[in-house]
């Protein structure tokens, strides 16, 4: 019997990439979404991978919506904590609101995906967790002072569990992209592509599938001695 996997954000994006890869590594792939159904629909219909609707910064939601996957699916033994937004703006115009709504996403969202399943994790003596943290949370970024906080925040998640999950046969590791070649960033204007690209030593953007192959190493049954590490893809353009 393949392992369940849930990937938080898996029908667009880095996450679609995710769960495609996961899916022809031969697990059985769970991906959530927050809001567009019509994508969602597309996705399900394209690759077979079934999808479910919640908001992963609420934990009442995520939890009732972890039990429909595990009754429809199995137990979660894998999971990617994907999901996560943006409201950028300078620090000075930043908003209480624009703060809360990154900080329930991004960073209370990974709790809220991953608490409910750890008593699982921990009784199976079996998890792997990958949580997509960003450049961004390594190296700061104008105008984003709250989605930097939320994905250096992350890596402290993962830094954590590595240490209370290792004896259980569970890891916990960070993925921080760079800037890759989403629908998002393909969208901007092409002089402000231009001008990311020109900051990337290797000369272009990176790709979701690459994102999707280091998440696939790094839950696989013998990656278990790999706990607490974070994977920077992001084409030498910062280093830690």
């Amino acid at each position: 019997m393949s392992r369940v996997a849930l990937v938080t954000g898996g029908s667009r994006g880095i996450g679609a990439a995710i769960s495609k890869e996961l899916k022809a590594k031969g697990y059985t792939v769970a991906a959530t979404y927050a809001g567009n159904e019509e994508a969602a629909n597309a996705f399900t219909a394209e690759t077979g991978i079934k999808t479910y609707k919640w908001n992963v910064a609420d934990y009442d939601s995520s939890k009732a919506g972890i039990a429909q996957v595990e009754a429809d699916l199995g137990p979660v033994e894998v999971i990617v904590a994907n999901a996560g937004i943006t409201r950028d703006a300078p620090f000075h115009k930043m908003t209480p609101d624009q703060w809360k709504e990154v900080i329930d996403t991004n960073l209370t969202g990974v709790f809220n995906t991953i608490h409910p399943i750890w008593p699982g994790m921990r009784e199976r003596k079996f998890g792997r967790i990958v949580v997509i943290s960003s450049i961004n949370g390594q190296k700061g970024q104008f105008a984003q002072v709250n989605y930097a906080a939320t994905k250096a925040g992350d890596l402290g998640i993962v830094k954590s569990l590595a240490h209370e999950g290792a004896r259980a046969n569970i890891t916990a590791n960070a993925i921080c992209p760079g800037y890759i070649g989403t629908d998002m960033v393909m969208a901007v204007p092409e002089k402000v592509r231009e001008s990311i690209i020109a900051q990337i030593p290797t000369g272009r953007l990176g790709e979701p599938e690459e994102i999707a192959r280091a998440v696939s190493f790094l839950v696989a049954d013998d990656a278990g001695f790999i706990n607490g590490s974070t994977i920077s893809a992001n084409g030498a353009q910062f280093f830690v």
